[in-house]
């Protein structure tokens, strides 16, 4: 192993490059050449001392090598400046390419302080580190008995990665008699070789050969590699198959299965091999009839049957059978087949449809001729008589017209509603022994008539509609059913008009005439209408078209959508009501009693009532059924003379509504005196006692006050009103039924109301009277102030007028309220 420096004949060369003013890079090529695969750390040469460097200086301007391939085969000792083996290197690995006659590895040494980069080539010296090798262990060759002496045959050659005198040098092959080789050398030096035949082959002296080739290089050692050659001896195609028999005569009965076994034939070589492999097949002698009737199977010679065998179309069958083996000059040999048909009862009856109408309609008339069949059998005797007959649950029978020719007629009325297709089948039999039969089928289709009218699920429908739906709002889907076909199917939906108030049924309703779907064309009160019903007619498009229709009922549910209306006490919308009580009053006195209405139906107006605000808890008390106000306990001085009361009256919907009223109620040292019988009209006083001046002068100035409203008063009840102007209610006026008109002062009622309305005015001082409303069977409850007598106090007068004012107040607010 050369690690010096060469330097004859190779010459330096240095080459140098200014870069800038402060920096200079100096580049040199430095040529080494070495063997493959030394051993890791072995020196290759002193490269400082070959570069000209400093070896102290070396770990200062960090010299170092570059890496090839993430390879770093080389590295440089920085105390001893040496370049050393770092990593095994392998010329075959390197450089891949053999026909490369040098390997070189060029790499870079860079130093700083100043900069300088030194080129270093490597060249990697071959060994003879690798042995020929052949590509495929064993070489298989078959050649025939009949080659001739001198041919060749080419073989595999080996290969090795070395260059040089390590490559192939030669090729040796083991001693052979009828064998040789011979060694070639191409132009780029590879050695290959061809086997050469120098002796006859016999296949029965020796059926294989077994040869030893082997490949040596040039090395020192030399290496070798070896590969294994079996020639297999083919035989000579000189033996022609041979049948057992010249001829077969063979008895087979007709309408034997398909894939019975007729005869199977077997003809032997004496050859080996595809020599000895035998194909069986027809000769140009076979008919293709027969061809048709028997197959013949070319592996095993077996003949069968392919089809059915018909004594009435064939009796007798020759064929010609020819085996031939699978040499390359193929050899035959043949032999004769003939089959004869034995006679049997093998002839079905046979059906052909002459005429045949379909589709027809459904109400074709009955003795109407369908079909046309006639019947046949290739037998004769008793095996060629037919019977024909078709299924007893048709509606059809059959009629024989001439012989052999049958009428298939309608025996019964058809409906496609039910049966929309028939099936027919014909069946024949023959009278052999055993009996052989066939049949045919066919079918009959029937058309469509419109003769169905269609059907609703129900001839009555109810249907509930939550009132304030929304316009457009689907309803329900009344969908008939037509059982015709195509336009008989097809229904059309419409509303049978009516009208109602005034308003026809398709202004409220609207019904999709495609599918059924019903649908509301405005929102509906519960309060105003509370039923419809009207009919719903579905047409088909059938001509004459029929139609069906059905009874809608709709009913419409009531829904918490008005709030309870407070008629007792009456106050204008924000006002309160003012009350004065005695303050000597007792326990489980009426103070007032509340009453509400509501127009929605029995559940949603079912009112109770409450506290809402109760100025002293334990004063009053308040019924939730019937609103009556009490006192609970006597007043004491400790008491405020002013009690403010906010009652609630809820309804019972879901989710509840609400009115509220304030009764403000002040206390008096007076109390009054008041008749209970209703005949009575005057209502006395007590007369206060232990006045003193000023409450005198004061009563006397309030009822002069009085006596001047009342008779402006009724200075203006005595106008007459205008046209235009409807006169307001009074006080005690409340809301009718709704479409009824009640005069001034009146309120339609039951006996409930009246009775709880007389309890509340009564206690005002007014006079309840019920009449009877003259078009009617109902009441009008009136309300009037009674009369004061002479001895009314000013207090009472100052009360008689406050209750005017807020009548007058109250009537026009509830005006106003209707209206909306």
């Amino acid at each position: 192993m050369d690690t010096r420096r060469k330097h004859s004949p190779l010459k330096r060369y240095v080459l140098a490059i200014i870069f800038s003013s402060f920096l200079s890079t100096a580049s040199a090529v430095t040529h080494y050449s070495i063997p493959e695969e030394m051993e890791e750390g072995s020196v290759v040469a002193n490269l400082a001392t070959d570069l000209g460097l400093d070896v102290r200086t070396l770990n200062k301007r960090k010299i170092r090598l570059d890496t090839l391939s993430n390879k770093k085969y080389l590295d440089i000792n920085k105390d001893t400046g040496e370049l050393f083996i770092s990593e095994r290197i392998d010329r075959e690995h390197i450089c891949t390419t053999k026909s490369a006659a040098t390997c070189i590895l060029k790499l870079d040494a860079t130093i700083e302080n100043p900069v300088r980069m030194f080129n270093i080539e490597l060249e990697i010296v071959d060994i003879n580190d690798n042995a020929p090798h052949f590509r495929r262990d064993t070489m298989h060759l078959d050649i025939s008995e009949s080659t001739p002496v001198g041919e060749r045959f080419s073989l595999n050659n080996a290969i090795d990665p070395d260059i040089g005198v390590n490559s192939i040098k030669t090729y040796y092959l083991s001693d052979s008699d009828h064998f040789s080789i011979e060694i070639q050398t191409g132009r780029d030096g590879s050695k290959f070789t061809d086997l050469i035949l120098k002796k006859a082959l016999d296949r029965e002296e020796q059926a294989v050969h077994n040869l030893i080739l082997t490949a040596v290089d040039g090395g020192v050692p030399a290496r070798s590699g070896t590969a294994s050659i079996i020639v297999r001896v083919l035989d000579t195609n000189d033996n022609a198959p041979q049948f057992e028999k010249e001829s077969y005569t063979i008895n087979l009965t007709e309408n034997s299965p398909i894939g019975s076994l007729v005869v199977k034939l077997n003809a032997k070589d004496a050859d080996e091999g595809s020599n000895s492999d035998i194909v069986y097949a027809y000769s140009l002698y076979t008919s293709e009839k027969t061809q048709d009737t028997f197959s013949l199977n070319p592996e095993n010679g077996e003949i069968r049957v392919r089809e059915m065998i018909n004594y009435e179309d064939f009796r007798i069958y020759d064929m010609e059978v020819v085996a031939t083996d699978k040499g390359v000059n193929s050899l035959s040999g043949k032999c004769k087949v003939r089959i004869l048909i034995t006679d049997m009862n093998d002839n079905h009856p046979e059906i052909s449809i002459k005429s045949f109408s379909s589709p027809v309609k459904e109400d074709i008339a009955v003795g109407t001729v369908i079909a046309v069949v006639s019947v046949s059998d290739k037998d004769s005797g008793e095996n060629g008589q037919i019977d024909i007959h078709i299924s007893d649950e048709l509606p059809f029978t059959l009629k024989e017209s001439s012989d052999n020719y049958y009428e298939l007629v309608v025996s019964e009325p058809l409906d496609r509603e039910k049966v929309p297709e028939y099936d027919i089948t014909f069946t024949v039999t023959d009278r052999g022994n055993p009996p052989l039969s066939d049949n045919e089928t066919m079918t009959l289709e029937l058309l469509d008539v419109n003769d169905n009218v269609p059907q609703f699920p129900q001839s009555f429908y109810t249907i509930q509609v939550v009132e304030n739906n929304a316009p457009g709002a689907l309803l329900s889907s009344l969908t008939a059913h037509d059982p015709d076909l195509h336009e008989n199917q097809y229904l059309v939906y419409f509303i049978i008009e009516k009208e109602i108030a005034n308003t026809s049924m398709s202004m409220l309703f609207s019904i999709n005439p495609e599918n059924g779907n019903l649908y509301a064309l405005k929102t509906f009160d519960y309060e105003i209408e509370k039923e419809f019903l009207f009919h719903i007619e579905a047409r088909d498009s059938g001509v004459p078209p029929l139609s069906s229709n059905v009874t809608v009922h709709i009913i419409i549910m009531d829904q918490n959508d008005n709030t309870p209306l407070i008629v007792s006490p009456w106050r204008a919308h924000g006002l309160v009501v003012e009350e004065k009580i005695q303050r000597s009053t007792d326990k489980g006195t009426l103070i007032a009693k509340v009453i509400a209405i509501d127009t929605d139906s029995v559940h949603n107006s079912r009112i109770t009532y409450q506290f809402l605000q109760n100025t002293d808890a334990t004063l009053f008390s308040l019924d939730q059924y019937n609103g009556e106000i009490r006192t609970m306990r006597m007043f004491s001085y400790r008491d405020s003379r002013h009690q403010r009361l906010v009652v609630i009256a809820k309804d019972n919907g879901e989710p509840s509504l609400s009115a509220t009223v304030t009764i403000k109620l002040s206390t008096v040292e007076t109390a009054l005196k008041t008749y209970a019988d209703l005949t009575e009209v005057p209502l006395e006083y007590d007369i206060f006692s232990d006045l003193n001046l000023y409450l005198v002068i004061g009563l006397g100035s309030v009822s002069f006050l009085l006596l001047i409203t009342i008779l402006v008063t009724i200075v203006l009840k005595c106008q007459k009103p205008k046209p235009s102007k409807a006169a307001p209610p009074c006080r005690n006026s409340v809301i009718s039924e709704r479409n009824s008109t009640i005069a001034d002062s009146t309120l339609v009622s039951n006996d409930a109301y009246w009775y709880s309305l007389f309890l509340a005015e009564t206690r005002k001082g007014k006079l309840v009277v019920r009449q009877p409303v003259p078009k009617g069977a109902r009441y009008i409850v009136s309300s009037i102030p009674r009369s004061t007598g002479v001895t009314e106090t000013s207090d009472s007068a100052a009360s008689t007028l406050q209750v005017r004012k807020t009548q007058l107040s109250l009537g026009k607010l509830f005006s106003h309220t209707t209206h909306n």
